[in-house]
């Protein structure tokens, strides 16, 4: 599809936000990136994930335990997916951008690639936020359909019933499947690829290499086939259904939107800020362990607004957008829990299955 634009407007939304956030960091004296709560955080994922790691591997821990572990080992990558590599991937975690660059780079080590998901997600997802035929996040066909310009399948009927399975399968798929897709396709959905340098073809394989030898090849050596197995299969299965959800709550829900261009001019309806908060909705914005463990993202609005900004931040600025929303008549979609959001996206795959 080609390429949509947005509708340009005289008295930008986009711009008298940006203003109101400007003036705020410039009134408390604060930094927009992250700060040593941020740097903390990171370390204590880190040696969370580290010592269950080698716990997992060189002790050889009861079976009992091992399940125990490996459901933690999934949950602290995700956790450092969510604190560490997605605030490194924008910039926004450290004033330094080689300390950004190492925090981005946490991706390759867990399975992923930094370079398709700075395409995927920064280039793409931030820009074209749910529109079909850009927006990678809602590419799920044939199995799933996310919104009312995908064609409807019989088993769709019931995707808000084995969706739940499918996300779980996310983080073995992107780490496998999904990567190399992109990487021998040369694009992400309908978007070409920017051309790859040498040194990310070698990033690329050299550290799926790593990865395979890290969470495959130890693994098996040091505890059999059938122990690794296990604790593998529980690790990315949570990892994946706990990732899954927390960007799919983000966006596909009862009450946001999925534009569609404009078929003369292949213009969308809003203007780009307009556009992130109809397509976006925050969750359980007040429960401090939530954004402790989610890395600010159930602040969805805030983060597609202000992505540089680190989410340390959210809390403080979302009152901002909020009062700018109200002025403009702009609705603000939150959830109070994360059971409502899980409850209104239930719901929305139900619609999707049947309408």
């Amino acid at each position: 599809m080609a390429i949509p634009k947005f509708s340009n407007v005289q008295q930008s939304f986009h711009a008298e936000l940006k203003k109101r956030i400007g003036d705020y960091f410039e009134e408390v004296g604060k930094s927009t990136t992250g700060n040593y709560s941020l740097f903390m955080k990171a370390i204590i994922l880190s040696v969370a994930f580290l010592f269950i790691y080698i716990h997992l591997i060189f002790f050889t821990p009861a079976v009992w335990l091992q399940v125990i572990e490996s459901i933690l080992l999934g949950g602290v990558v995700a956790a450092i997916g969510f604190n560490v590599m997605h605030d490194g991937a924008h910039g926004s975690f450290s004033k330094y951008k080689w300390v950004n660059k190492l925090a981005a780079f946490s991706l390759n080590i867990l399975g992923g690639n930094s370079f398709m998901w700075n395409m995927k997600h920064n280039v793409i997802h931030h820009a074209y936020t749910n529109v079909d035929g850009l927006d990678d996040d809602i590419d799920i066909k044939p199995w799933m359909r996310m919104t009312a310009s995908q064609k409807k399948y019989p088993l769709h009927k019931y995707q808000h019933i084995y969706f739940w399975f499918l996300y779980s399968l996310l983080y073995i798929f992107w780490i496998f499947v999904l990567d190399y897709q992109k990487y021998f396709k040369g694009k992400v959905g309908n978007m070409a690829l920017k051309n790859m340098k040498l040194s990310d073809h070698l990033v690329f394989w050299g550290f799926k290499l790593a990865h395979a030898f890290i969470f495959i090849g130890l693994p098996i050596y040091m505890v059999g086939f059938t122990s690794w197995l296990i604790s593998f299969l529980i690790f990315t299965l949570v990892a994946g259904l706990v990732l899954s959800l927390v960007f799919q709550l983000a966006h596909t829900v009862e009450h946001t939107a999925f534009p569609v261009p404009d078929e003369a001019t292949g213009r969308l309806e809003d203007e780009w800020a307009i556009h992130q908060i109809k397509t976006t909705a925050n969750f359980a914005t007040h429960n401090k362990l939530v954004s402790w463990l989610v890395g600010g993202l159930n602040f969805q609005i805030e983060h597609h607004l202000f992505p540089k900004i680190s989410h340390i931040h959210y809390p403080a600025i979302s009152k901002i957008i909020k009062q700018a929303c109200n002025e403009y008549g702009i609705t603000y979609i939150e959830y109070p829990r994360v059971r409502y959001a899980v409850a209104s996206h239930v719901a929305f795959l139900k619609q999707m299955g049947r309408g």
